[in-house]
This record gives C-alpha cells, structure tokens and sequence, in this order.
C-alpha cells in the first residue's frame, strides 16, 4: 500500500507546482495590465503585444489553475450535498467522478490539443496583428500541458480516494479554504 502513499504525493506535489506556477502568472499578468493601462491612459500609447501578453498569461493562469484547483478540491461541485457525506461516499464518489469525467475529458482534450499545437508549431503561427507576439504555439501547447495536469490530478483524485477506502485515512475539512497565499 505504500505505492498509493507514493504516487498520491507525486501528483500532489505536481498539482501544488501548478498552482504556484499560475499564482506567478498571475502577478505578472496584474503587472502587465497596470502596465498597459498606465501606457494607455497616461502616455497614450498602445502595445498590441502587451496586450496580447494579457491574453498569453489569462490563459495559463486558467489552465495551470484548473489541476491545482481540481486535487484541492476548489473547483465548483454541490458541496451542500457533498459535505454531509461521510469519507466513504466521498471517497467512491471522487473516484467515480475521476474514471468517468475527468480521465476521458483529460484524453480527449489532450489528444486533439496535440494536433492543435503541431499545426501551429509547422506554420509557426503567430499574430496577425502588426506588432502582435510570434510563436503562438508556445501557448497552444499549454493545451495539451494543462490536460495530461489534469489528467496527473485526476489519478491523485483516484489515489486521494484509495487511501481513505483502503488505508481508512479521512478527507481534510476543506483544502479550498487554505489556498497558496
């Protein structure tokens, strides 16, 4: 049973990286949009790659939060229902919920995210505005990324709900509340 300790640490640990990652995507976004906003309405100029970055930046916030919010338990479910529940039912319902939703979604977005990216990669796309950012495959590839992430929080979902069937271990009260800040 040792294993089940393993790999639920390693996709923790994963998932935790994820969020750190999109908490520093974050603040950079914050900075580039005072940025801009400073430049536009003070100085009256107009970057389209900042706001481009803007974009950029929203985008791995969402899908490097996404796993980190899914192995925290911060993502939206019926907690009215859900808190009620003993550890055993939660524990079967999450691993239903990981093998019937999450793992299928995870693969299918990945699978088609993939051939998104190498299209992208082979036409080294980038904006079609002038001054916009080149190599918009980089963030393509935060697709297919952010679904095997999910994918890695979804097995620790599985793993989560193994050592609280198996090893009688209990659910924390709320991983949600804690957050990274």
């Amino acid at each position: 049973m040792q294993w089940i300790k393993f790999f639920d640490r390693l996709f923790e640990r994963a998932s935790h990286i994820c969020g750190l990652i999109a908490a520093g995507c974050f603040l950079l976004m914050l900075v580039n949009v005072f940025y801009d906003v400073v430049m536009r309405y003070l100085f009256n100029q107009v970057s389209i790659g900042m706001q481009e970055l803007e974009w950029h930046l929203f985008a791995a916030v969402f899908l490097l939060g996404v796993p980190y919010a899914l192995r925290t338990d911060g993502h939206v479910r019926v907690d009215v229902l859900y808190e009620g529940w003993s550890d055993r039912l939660k524990a079967i319902v999450n691993m239903v919920g990981a093998i019937a939703f999450v793992t299928p979604f995870s693969l299918l977005v990945m699978y088609f995210g993939f051939g998104f990216t190498v299209d992208a990669f082979n036409l080294m796309e980038g904006s079609g505005d002038p001054g916009g950012l080149p190599y918009r495959w980089i963030i393509k590839s935060l697709i297919p990324l952010s679904s095997l992430l999910i994918l890695l929080s979804g097995l620790g979902m599985i793993t989560q709900a193994l050592r609280v069937l198996l090893l009688g271990e209990k659910y924390a009260e709320s991983h949600a509340k804690e957050g990274l800040a």
